[in-house]
C-alpha cells in the first residue's frame, strides 16, 4: 500500500492541529481511517497495554531527569512530556537491525531501542561523551546540532542500498530543524538516491521560543513532496496512528520505494530544556488545551472503554515506572566522575602521537593547579 497525504492550503494551515490522520480521538474514541487501519490490524488490547506501558515509563524517566537537573545532579535536560506517543509509536515500527538517528529529546525512542537507565543521564551529567555504544542498540548518539542527524541517516541509508541490504534508517528532528539546510540537503540526497530512510518531524509547536507559524505558513509535511518524497501528517498524540504511519513509511522505504516523511503534530508540555522558561512566551490557555490531548490519558480511555484497563494493570505500570525512575536516579548519583585527564580516553580507537602530545600538555596544565594549591597551603 502506498499512501501520500494530500494537503489543502487554507488560512495559516500550519497552525491547524486537526488537519491530521488519527485513529484515536482525544476522548479515547476509535476513529476509522481507511489508509491507516490496515497497518495496525494486529494491535489488540494486549498490544495497546504494551504501548501504554512504554509511554508511562518514558514519562517517569523524563520526570526523574527534570528533578535531577533541578537538584543540581544534571547539567541540563531536554524534557519530552507530551511527545511520548510520537516517540514510542514510531520507534516500535522499526526492526532491531534498522538504524535510528535521534535528536537530544527522543527519550522514548532510545527507551524502545533498548537503552538502560544510565544511558539517559550520564551524558547530561557530563560523565561521558556518549552513554551507549551505538551498535549495541543500533541507535546513534543523540545529536545536539540541530538537523545534522538527517544527513547522517541519509548517508547510512545510502550505504544500506550500496550493500544490497534491506535495513531502514530513521531520522528524528523538530519543526525548527526543517529550516536548517542540513535537513533539506538530506531530503535532496535521499530522493535522488532513493535511500531507504524515514524522516520523522516532531512538530511540537515551538522551536525554543518561536512558534511553528514562524517556521512554516503551511503544514511541514507538504514540503516533502516537493523533493519527491511521500509524506503523511499524523496526530502525534495518538500512539496508534503514529505506529500505523511509521509502519507504512518503513515498509515503503524497505521495499524499494525510497524515503518517506512523517510530520507528527504534538506539543512540548514542558520547557525546551531546563534552562528555558516557557511562561515567557507561551499562553497558559494553550498549554491547558494541549493537556486535554494527553497521549497517555487517550489510550487509557480507549482501554477502559474496552474493559481492558484494570486497577491491577495500572498498579503494575506505576510500579515498573517507579523502578525505572529509581534506577535512573541511582545511575546518576552513583556515577563516577572521571579524572580530568581521561577526557582523552576513547577519542580514537588507537592512540597516536598527536593525542599523546595533547595529553602531556593537558597533564602539565592540571599539575599547575596542584602546585598552586600546594603553595597556598604552605603559605597558610
Amino acid at each position: 500500500m502506498t499512501m501520500m497525504h494530500t494537503l489543502t492550503p487554507t488560512a495559516e494551515p500550519a497552525t491547524n492541529v486537526d488537519d491530521v490522520a488519527r485513529l484515536v480521538g482525544p476522548d479515547g474514541g476509535r476513529i476509522a481511517h481507511p489508509d491507516l487501519d490496515p497497518w495496525v490490524a494486529d494491535i489488540d488490547a494486549d498490544a495497546l497495554r504494551s504501548l501504554y506501558r512504554d509511554m508511562a515509563i518514558v514519562r517517569r524517566i523524563d520526570t526523574e531527569g527534570v528533578a535531577l537537573q533541578r537538584q543540581g545532579q544534571l547539567g541540563l535536560w531536554a524534557p519530552c512530556q507530551g511527545q511520548e506517543a510520537t516517540q514510542v509509536g514510531t520507534a516500535r515500527a522499526f526492526r532491531s537491525d534498522d538504524f535510528v538517528f535521534p535528536s537530544y529529546r527522543e527519550i522514548g525512542v532510545n527507551f524502545v531501542r533498548g537503552a538502560v537507565a544510565s544511558d539517559f543521564v550520564l551524558a547530561w551529567r557530563g560523565e561521558a561523551h556518549s552513554t551507549f555504544n551505538p551498535y549495541d542498540i543500533n541507535t546513534a548518539t543523540p545529536q545536539i546540532i540541530i538537523g545534522a542527524q538527517a544527513l547522517h541517516a541519509v548517508g547510512y541509508a545510502m550505504g544500506i542500498t550500496f550493500d544490497g541490504a534491506d535495513q531502514v534508517a530513521g531520522a528524528y528532528f523538530g519543526d525548527g530543524a526543517t529550516s536548517q539546510g542540513d535537513v533539506n540537503e538530506a531530503m535532496v540526497f535521499a530522493s535522488s538516491f532513493r535511500a531507504p530512510v524515514v524522516f520523522v518531524c516532531t512538530n511540537n509547536q515551538w522551536a525554543i521560543s518561536e512558534p511553528v507559524s514562524v517556521q512554516a505558513k503551511f503544514p511541514i509535511a507538504g514540503r516533502a513532496p516537493g523533493f519527491g518524497i511521500p509524506s503523511l501528517r499524523v496526530d502525534g498524540n495518538d500512539v496508534l496512528a503514529c505506529l500505523a504511519a511509521m509502519r507504512w513509511a518503513v515498509d515503503h522505504a524497505r521495499t524499494g520505494g525510497g524515503p518517506a516523511f512523517i510530520e507528527a503534530v504534538t506539543y512540548r508540555m514542558g520547557p525546551h530544556t531546563t534552562s528555558d522558561d516557557p511562561t515567557r512566551y507561551r499562553d497558559k490557555d494553550e498549554v491547558e488545551r494541549w493537556r486535554q490531548r494527553d497521549p497517555l490519558a487517550r489510550i487509557e480511555a480507549l482501554l477502559r472503554a474496552e474493559d481492558a484497563f484494570s486497577d491491577d494493570f495500572a498498579r503494575e505500570v506505576a510500579d515498573e515506572s517507579d523502578r525505572w525512575g529509581a534506577d535512573v536516579r541511582s545511575a546518576c548519583l552513583s556515577a563516577r566522575t572521571r579524572p580530568a585527564i581521561e577526557v582523552f580516553d576513547d577519542v580514537y580507537a588507537e592512540p597516536h602521537a598527536g593525542l599523546e602530545i595533547q595529553r602531556g600538555q593537558f597533564a602539565a596544565y592540571l599539575d599547575g593547579f596542584a602546585a598552586e594549591d600546594a603553595a597556598q597551603g604552605g603559605a597558610r
